[in-house]
């Protein structure tokens, strides 16, 4: 503004394109990006650095606002290689996202778009511009908070409308998410990792294990994991039953992450689950799919206060006493002080202490909370997938095993 300007008007205040408005009335104001509207959902935080397309094309965050609180968002671009929900075509259950910092053009020469377009095309609404650290720090003295996030780029806000909205938004409690993003009909997997320079490539060569994995919200990378294993991969909806599962014979069932309330989904998962415990049939979950297996043997679940999200997540796997970094996104756990007799805690937290991961003593069954397949150590979780498929050898029949 000129010093001229300055003194005859004042300074003027840019005016905020948008608002985040909490339950309980709060508003804060920063600057749209992505798509323009209004969308509600359940305010979280993740303190990943990297990794930003990954966590916004999640299954597991349907239904929440995503505060990032490194403040550098959106500066490398986005790509299609960095995609983790298998289908692009559904809607994205992600419901907002909020950043401190402008999105920057594309510095990374694998970026094929701007973020801002890539939100666009996803029809996910965009908040800049506030203090993002001010807001976590709000989230762990009060809890993941409902609100509305709304982008018009003419700044015009009924905020009166909007805190009765956000007052409206119902509880995490009890809703089961996983229609929202889970398949519908069965399919293959082939898709093995990636590599610099190649991209994806494909299994090759006769499989020598089939794994059934039930889609609760799967992400890619896992699926590849699996492929890389050399393991058929036969994806089948969350609704399956034990007779569709057990139709397939496989000789291990993968249960995958997803979002919700654990407890509503159990309502149709566990019994397919207690199935394939009675059978003996070599189990390994992930994320929801751990918390489906706890449920599955009679541990309950709880909400979190403020849930596990981010990439820098300490735990200590008691099997073999080392401690990993790994990636978390959960706003439930299980109870560990629910755990059954037959079944050991197999991974702590080292922030809080909460249940990791637990095995089953008299059952081929082991599931852990954090996900091995986002590689935040990088590595240092894939040993579980190794251990899945020597379980699948191990309770193979003599003649197969051969």
């Amino acid at each position: 503004m000129l010093q001229d300007d300055a003194m005859a008007g004042g300074w003027q205040e840019p005016r905020a394109t948008a608002v985040l408005v909490l339950a309980d009335g709060t508003v804060l104001e920063g600057f749209g990006l992505g798509a323009t509207g209004e969308s509600t959902g359940e305010v979280c935080f993740n303190t990943a650095m990297t990794g930003y397309e990954e966590i916004l094309t999640d299954p597991s965050y349907a239904g929440q606002i995503i505060t990032f609180t490194f403040p550098h968002i959106g500066n490398v671009g986005v790509n299609d290689e960095d995609i983790e929900t298998v289908n692009m075509a559904a809607s994205a259950e992600v419901r907002g996202i909020i950043v401190h910092a402008n999105v920057t053009e594309p510095s990374n020469w694998r970026a094929t778009r701007h973020l801002d377009a890539w939100l666009k095309a996803r029809g996910i609404v965009g908040l800049s511009g506030i203090d993002t650290r001010a807001l976590t720090a709000l989230i762990r003295e009060k809890g993941m908070p409902n609100a509305v996030i709304a982008h018009d780029p003419a700044g015009d806000f009924d905020i009166e409308r909007l805190k009765k909205r956000a007052a409206e938004v119902p509880s995490m409690d009890g809703l089961d998410l996983v229609p929202l993003v889970g398949t519908t009909q069965r399919y293959e997997w082939d898709e093995t990792t990636w590599v610099l320079g190649q991209g994806y490539g494909r299994r090759e060569g006769e499989a020598r294990r089939h794994v059934v994995a039930v889609d609760y919200g799967v992400k890619r990378n896992i699926l590849r994991l699996l492929a890389a294993r050399g393991c058929k991969v036969t994806v089948v909806p969350a609704t399956a039953t034990a007779e569709d599962v057990l139709a397939l014979s496989p000789d291990g069932v993968f249960l995958s992450n997803g979002p919700g309330d654990p407890a509503a989904t159990g309502e149709y998962a566990v019994p397919l689950i207690r199935t394939l415990l009675d059978r003996k049939v070599p189990t390994f979950g992930i994320c929801l799919g751990h918390q489906m297996l706890g449920l599955a043997v009679g541990a309950k679940t709880a909400k979190m206060h403020q849930g596990h999200h981010g990439a820098n997540h300490p735990v200590k796997d008691h099997m073999t006493g080392k401690v990993e970094i790994v990636s978390m996104n959960h706003g439930f756990a299980i109870d560990r002080d629910s755990l059954p007799e037959n079944v050991e805690e197999t991974h702590v937290s080292l922030f809080d202490g909460s249940n990791c991961g637990i095995a089953l003593k008299d059952r081929p069954a082991f599931s852990v909370q954090h996900h091995p397949e986002a590689s935040p150590g990088p590595q240092d979780s894939h040993y579980l997938f190794d251990r899945f498929v020597e379980m699948m050898d191990r309770h193979k029949p003599a003649t197969e095993r051969a």
